[in-house]
């Protein structure tokens, strides 16, 4: 099989046009591995630029992680990417996991500080025989072998971040480390991704900043998401989505007429690319992957069929 999965993501997100990217997380059980191979066939006759597979709190879910980035480099013609967090890990223990991803030919790995076990808002405690920081993670991976590495970035600033200046200057500190491009936690409006975009750019770094963004299709994503991500619910869209509390089918297409909106708006501001977090399903990402002409068809896509009593 002719793959894309020995690419790097700097490789695949230097084109002429806006890309899309989709971030999946391992999954629990077999349904869910179902429900992911699923997802993963539809989007990849689209030709996403990368996909990413996320890591459980506290390394929860590491081995899935490498399995399921494995099977994605091994088994289809995608650009894979896997999510590495200090968090509960000793420095021994990260370079084991950068071992096995290598071992795997995985190239790309989005280097993260994680957040604590139990309570993602919680007090963060470095392991004592581990990392504090997610620069020092991106260096010990650069250290590693020849690793396209991804960091974090936050709109609004890290939660624990005494203020802007701050947040920006780490987000600074990752790129001198040797972080290729940094991915934003999700957020409902534009002007905050504006603002860091801006930011960055005057403190003299180039790095590519890719807007993270959540397709809204329930109440639940649109509490919940910004909730864990430190970004704000805009007044003005709580007010305009309100009519359809309680109504699950008009609160999805009101919201995905939202995201829509929102993506629009970052594209006609110059964005690179926008980087999905796709709850491990398709159709969602797809109609906005269409809405927006960024689909670089490799063949005829097969019909996208509900995936549920109301599609996500």
């Amino acid at each position: 099989m002719t793959t894309t999965s020995v690419s790097t993501v700097t490789e695949r997100i230097s084109v002429d046009r806006p890309f899309f990217a989709v971030e999946f997380f391992p999954p629990k059980d077999d349904q869910g591995e179902a429900d992911l191979w699923r997802a993963i066939r539809r989007l990849e006759v689209l030709d996403p630029a990368y996909v990413s597979v996320t890591y459980g709190a506290g390394g929860s879910s590491r081995d899935r992680t490498v399995r399921t980035v494995e099977r994605i480099a091994t088994d289809t013609t995608l650009c894979s990417m896997a999510h590495l967090t200090a968090v509960s890990h000793s420095t021994d223990e990260l370079r084991h996991v950068i071992g096995s991803l290598a071992a795997a030919g995985v190239r790309n790995i989005m280097a993260l500080r994680g957040d604590p076990p139990g309570d993602p808002l919680g007090e963060w405690v470095k392991h004592p025989e581990g990392l504090e920081y997610a620069d020092e993670l991106v260096s010990l991976i650069k250290r590693s072998g020849p690793f396209c590495v991804g960091v974090a970035a936050f709109p609004y600033g890290h939660p624990r971040s005494a203020d802007l200046e701050a947040d920006t200057e780490r987000l600074i500190g990752k790129f001198r480390a040797g972080a290729e491009f940094a991915v934003t936690q999700l957020f409902l409006e534009p002007d905050g991704f504006l603002r860091l975009r801006d930011r960055v750019a005057a403190a003299g770094f180039d790095q590519p900043v890719i807007p993270g963004i959540m397709p809204l299709t329930s109440e639940k994503t649109f509490h919940k998401g910004p909730e864990l991500s430190g970004s704000p619910l805009p007044p003005d869209l709580v007010k305009r989505l309100e009519p359809y509390t309680g109504d699950a089918k008009a609160f999805r297409a009101a919201g995905m007429e939202v995201t829509g909106e929102l993506c629009e708006r970052l594209i006609a501001e110059g964005v690179s690319g926008i980087h999905f977090y796709s709850l491990n399903r398709s159709t969602a990402t797809t109609e906005l992957v269409e809405r927006l002409g960024l689909a670089v068809p490799r063949g005829t896509a097969d019909r996208v069929e509900s995936e549920a009593v109301l599609p996500v």
